[in-house]
């Protein structure tokens, strides 16, 4: 009987996987909405393709596989081995990610102009999980065969202009969720308590503020000399008075007449989200004596000695790693009832369907909330996807550019100034959004 049970329960998770996003929330969930579940399934598949290239990029899987002759040798000439050159380190996260890039940019293409769930392509993107799993499987597998060559090189460069563009997505989510907080506690102080939650802002404010303030001067103590590194000076003094103008211009009474909650919480958290970016493109200059922070195996135009360890966590590549996650999740979850955002993003308006769905028994089930309308651009979410798998491609290898053998790594100035001009446009994005409804006053930003 026991054994009966497990496989009637096998089977039955085996029809949700190929069926709808409803059918993989269990009834102790709470009630939730069918495009939530399905974005936040896409991610769980990016953040598993992201922990097996962590996996495989730690110093000493190398050698473990080394000692598996079935799996992997030295060399391609044992028939269905894998080289471990290509099996682990960079080259592994490149591979890995480029099947990750490939699998959400099927998706793009796949789901270009659905309109509403009673597309097929709906069901498409809503179900099948498991033959989706199957194609994932299937582009990785197939991703270590690609001959070794140009692949990572020409790879690399896909791979910046992916992680500049996904620098302004996390921008873009980081201004919306600084937004919505502010809003929040703004809110609740009108409602009542307004001292409290008014210090609270304050607070918060502050903290950040401190914090940005701390990262500036550690930038200048050990990314700058006396006599030298005027490069790094003119990158972190340029990135200051930038947020100092839009911390000022964000308070300027003109632009609280437009927007009533903004203010310095909003710039605060720019600020210290600017001062992050520009902490990593520090410490991708390739200068060792204005880059302490510039790992040991890394040697520009020259080979690293065979035994120096390859490794990835520096602490800039840890915090991004962190922030990559938390975007993506936050991709996946969230709504606003910030217009602008919203149509940046392409997003479902917080303002919506928000009422609790459940079935005649009382379980609570996913709901379908896109029978008249999707609720966020399909497309357009498999592009940040598609981002986001290259962004992460690039921080695992610290942005660093591979050489014609796994033992040549350099640091580029050209990811220093992709970094950089991220910030640049990033504060540029979050300047507009304060002063577009002054400069265009016709047209409608609420």
């Amino acid at each position: 009987m026991g054994a009966c049970l497990g496989v009637c329960s096998l089977l039955s998770c085996a029809s949700c996987l190929c069926g709808t996003a409803p059918c993989l929330l269990c009834g102790c969930c709470p009630s939730t909405k069918s495009s939530t579940i399905t974005r936040l399934t896409f991610s769980f598949l990016l953040l598993l393709g992201t922990l097996v290239a962590c996996i495989m990029i730690i110093p000493g899987v190398e050698d473990g596989l080394k000692k598996l002759p079935w799996f992997c040798s030295s060399s391609t000439t044992i028939p269905g081995s894998v080289s471990c050159d290509i099996m682990v380190g960079h080259q592994a996260v490149y591979r890995m990610c480029f099947a990750l890039a490939a699998f959400f940019f099927l998706f793009l293409l796949i789901m270009i102009c659905v309109r509403s769930s009673r597309d097929p392509r709906a069901y498409i993107q809503n179900g099948f999980w498991f033959f989706k799993f199957l194609i994932l499987v299937g582009i990785t597998v197939g991703a270590f065969f690609i001959p070794h060559g140009l692949f990572t090189t020409v790879w690399y460069y896909f791979g910046m202009v992916g992680g500049f563009l996904f620098f302004l997505v996390q921008l873009i989510l980081i201004i919306d969720l600084a937004h919505s907080w502010s809003q929040a506690w703004l809110l609740k102080a009108e409602d009542g308590n307004t001292k409290c939650w008014y210090a609270a802002l304050l607070i918060c404010t502050l903290l950040l503020y401190a914090a940005s303030i701390a990262a500036i001067v550690v930038l200048y103590i050990y990314y700058t000399k006396p006599d030298g590194c005027v490069h790094n000076k003119v990158f972190i003094s340029l990135n200051l008075i930038f947020c100092v103008i839009v911390s000022i211009v964000s308070i300027l009474p003109k632009v609280q007449e437009v927007h009533p909650h903004s203010g310095l919480l909003q710039a605060s958290v720019i600020t210290l989200y600017t001062m992050f970016v520009t902490w990593s493109a520090m410490a991708n200059i390739p200068d060792r004596n204005c880059n302490p922070t510039l790992l040991a195996f890394v040697n520009n135009g020259t080979s690293a000695s065979a035994s120096s360890a390859v490794q990835w966590w520096d602490a800039p590549s840890i915090v991004g790693l962190v922030i990559f996650i938390l975007c993506t999740l936050f991709i996946s979850v969230r709504s606003s009832n910030n217009q602008q955002v919203n149509r940046l993003m392409q997003t479902e308006d917080k303002s919506g369907d928000g009422a609790i769905h459940s079935s005649e028994d009382g379980v609570y089930r996913a709901y379908d909330n896109e029978e008249d309308g999707v609720s966020y651009n399909y497309s357009f979410f498999h592009f940040c996807l598609l981002l986001a798998s290259l962004y992460i491609m690039m921080t695992l290898t610290n942005w660093y550019l591979p050489g014609s053998t796994d033992q040549s790594l350099s640091s580029p100035w050209s990811a220093v100034w992709v970094k950089i001009s991220s910030s640049w446009v990033g504060l540029l994005l979050y300047l507009w959004t304060l002063v577009a409804p002054l400069i265009l006053p016709d047209r409608e930003f609420s």
